[in-house]
């Protein structure tokens, strides 16, 4: 998450964010502060109680920020994403649209989530989410 609400979730979120661009592994981060629907897909596969971070290599569940740092400390995170056959590059790639987000505020209605309809009628936005932004249109 790159909200900092909760200090130990956001430490924790960069810790193992650091651990990945250190293994130099191309990964997708999914920020459950910016998109909600990623948050119910967590809980989906984890169950109600999930909470972030939670590392995924190949569709295959490796744990939280405790046990992927356990795994990188002994050396056994690089041996896993090594036989995964992890794409290797420079981490989380950036592209010139969002810079990295993954996302933009809304095209339809500027991030206000509102849009005027018939006459001067105000219609809730069915383009973007819950935060005004749609998908990065760049980097999709």
């Amino acid at each position: 998450t790159s909200l900092r609400g909760v200090r130990r979730t956001f430490e924790d979120c960069n810790k193992v964010r650091g651990i990945f661009e250190v293994q130099r592994v191309v990964f997708d981060e999914r920020d459950v502060s910016l998109h909600g629907e990623f948050l119910n897909e967590l809980r989906n596969l984890l169950g109600e109680e999930a909470n972030v971070p939670r590392v995924f290599a190949k569709g295959r569940y490796l744990g939280g920020a405790e046990e992927v740092s356990e795994l990188n400390e002994t050396g056994k995170l690089g041996k896993m994403l090594s036989m995964a056959r992890m794409e290797r590059g420079v981490g989380r790639l950036a592209c010139g649209g969002c810079g990295g987000a993954r996302f933009v505020p809304c095209l339809e209605c500027g991030g206000s989530r509102k849009v005027v309809a018939s006459g001067d009628k105000k219609e809730i936005c069915g383009k973007c989410n819950e935060n005004g932004l749609i998908h990065c249109p760049t980097c999709l």
